[in-house]
C-alpha cells in the first residue's frame, strides 16, 4: 500500500484530514459570490485546502468553474498577467465552449505557447511592452471570465506577493478592476499573515473590508489523532496511543511536520509502531535536514540566531522583552530584540500569533525548532 501521509501536494479527500467547517464556509461563500481572504501560517495546509475545495466543487458538480493560480514566483505585473493566463488556460477544458472562446481570445494577444519540460502542461508567454498594455490585458482576462455563463472562482495563492511588484499602486489597480466584476468570486490566500491582514484590514488600503475572513488554525488534536491511527491501521500497522500522542506533541500538531513525520514512521514500520520508532524517525529527519539548518546560521546575524535559539528552547514565548527572558538567554536589551523580531517574521523564520490581544512567537519550522532545542 502506498504511503498515505502526503506532505507535498493534495491527492484525494481520503488522504486529507478534516477542515470540514472551513470547507463548508468556502463553498457557501463561493456560491453566494462573497470574496474570501484565507490566511494561514506557512505549511499548515492552506494550499491543500484550496485543492480540496476545487476537488469538492468538481465532485459535487457545483455550477462553478474553479481556477487556481499561485503567484509566489511572480515579481511584476507582467509576471502576474502571464501566470494568470496560463492558469486560466489549464483550468478550462480545451474543447469546451468556454475553452474555445478563451483560445480565440488569447490568440488575439499573439501569445507564444511553450510546454513545461517536467509536466508537459502548456504555458503562455506574452509580450507586454508597457504597464498600460499589461493593465489592459489583465482587464481583458478578468472581463472574459466575468462574461461567461458559469460562475467563476479565482483562487489566488500567496496574494501578498503583489506588494513586492516593481510597479506602484498594483493593489489599487486590481481593486478597481475587480469591483466591477459580477460573475467572478475571489479567494485570496496568503501565508504572510501580517501583510494579508494589512492588505484586507488596513483602513487606508484599497481592499479594506472587501472580503470575508477565514483564518486557518491547527487541526483539532483528537480528530488528527484518529486520522493518524486509522491510516496506520489500514496499512496493517498497530500504532499505540502513546506513539500518536508523541507525534502530535513533537510536531506541535503542525500539519506539514506531522504529515512528514508520519510519512517517515510509516516507511520505517514493520508491524507495531511505538514511541521508540517515532523517536528514531524524528532523529532521522533532523539528521537529514541539518545541512539546511546549518546554512540558516550563515544568513543571520548572531543576535538573530541567538533569538531563534531562545524561542526554540521556549517552544512558544510571549514576554520576549521582559528582563527575565532577556537575562535567561543573554539577548541584550529590549530595543535590540524589538529590531530582530520584524526581520525574522519577514524572513518567514518566526511566526507571530495574536489571540485575544496576546502576542506569542514560535519558529515557523518546527523541525528547525527541535534541532536548535537539541543542539544548543
Amino acid at each position: 500500500m502506498d504511503n498515505p501521509f502526503i506532505f507535498r501536494v493534495y491527492q484525494t479527500k481520503e488522504l486529507f484530514c478534516d477542515r470540514q467547517e472551513e470547507l463548508k464556509t468556502l463553498i457557501t461563500n463561493t456560491l453566494s459570490g462573497a470574496d474570501t481572504t484565507l490566511i494561514a501560517q506557512r505549511r499548515i495546509g492552506k494550499t491543500g485546502l484550496i485543492y480540496r475545495l476545487i476537488d469538492e466543487i468538481r465532485f459535487e458538480k457545483l455550477p462553478v468553474l474553479p481556477i487556481y493560480v499561485d503567484i509566489f514566483a511572480t515579481r511584476s505585473l507582467e509576471d502576474f498577467v502571464k501566470t494568470l493566463s496560463t492558469a486560466i488556460m489549464n483550468a478550462i477544458p480545451e474543447k469546451s465552449s468556454i475553452g474555445k472562446k478563451f483560445a480565440k481570445f488569447i490568440r488575439s494577444l499573439r501569445p507564444l505557447i511553450t510546454y513545461d519540460p517536467l509536466t508537459s502542461t502548456p504555458q503562455i508567454q506574452l509580450t507586454l511592452q508597457s504597464e498600460d498594455e499589461q493593465k489592459q490585458t489583465l482587464t481583458g482576462l478578468l472581463t472574459f471570465l466575468d462574461n461567461q455563463d458559469k460562475k467563476i472562482l479565482l483562487a489566488i495563492d500567496e496574494f501578498q506577493q503583489v506588494r513586492e511588484y516593481q510597479e506602484k499602486n498594483v493593489e489599487a489597480m486590481l481593486r478597481t478592476i475587480i469591483q466591477t466584476l459580477k460573475n467572478v468570486t475571489f479567494l485570496y490566500c496568503g501565508s504572510k499573515r501580517h501583510m494579508m491582514l494589512d492588505i484586507f484590514g488596513g483602513e487606508r488600503n484599497p481592499f479594506y473590508r472587501s472580503t470575508a475572513f477565514v483564518a486557518l488554525q491547527k487541526l483539532n488534536r483528537d480528530v488528527y489523532a484518529e486520522f493518524i491511527t486509522k491510516h496506520f491501521r489500514d496499512g496493517g500497522f498497530d500504532i499505540d496511543n502513546d506513539a500518536v500522542a508523541y507525534i502530535l506533541d513533537w510536531t506541535r500538531g503542525h500539519t506539514y511536520f506531522t504529515q512528514r513525520l508520519c510519512h517517515t514512521v510509516y516507511d520505517m514500520a514493520h508491524g507495531k509502531v511505538d514511541v521508540a520508532l517515532v523517536k528514531q524517525a524524528a532523529a532521522q529527519i533532523l539528521q537529514s535536514d541539518s545541512v539546511v539548518f546549518g546554512q540558516y546560521q550563515q544568513l543571520l546575524t548572531a543576535g538573530q540566531w541567538n533569538f531563534l535559539i531562545a524561542i526554540a528552547k521556549e517552544g512558544e514565548a510571549s514576554l520576549i522583552t521582559s528582563r527575565q527572558f532577556l537575562r535567561k538567554y543573554h539577548l541584550g536589551n529590549p530595543s535590540s530584540v524589538s529590531r530582530i523580531v520584524p526581520s525574522l517574521v519577514e524572513k518567514n523564520l518566526l511566526d507571530e500569533n495574536i489571540v485575544d490581544g496576546k502576542t506569542t512567537y514560535s519558529l515557523n519550522d518546527v523541525f528547525l525548532s527541535r534541532w536548535l532545542e537539541e543542539k544548543y
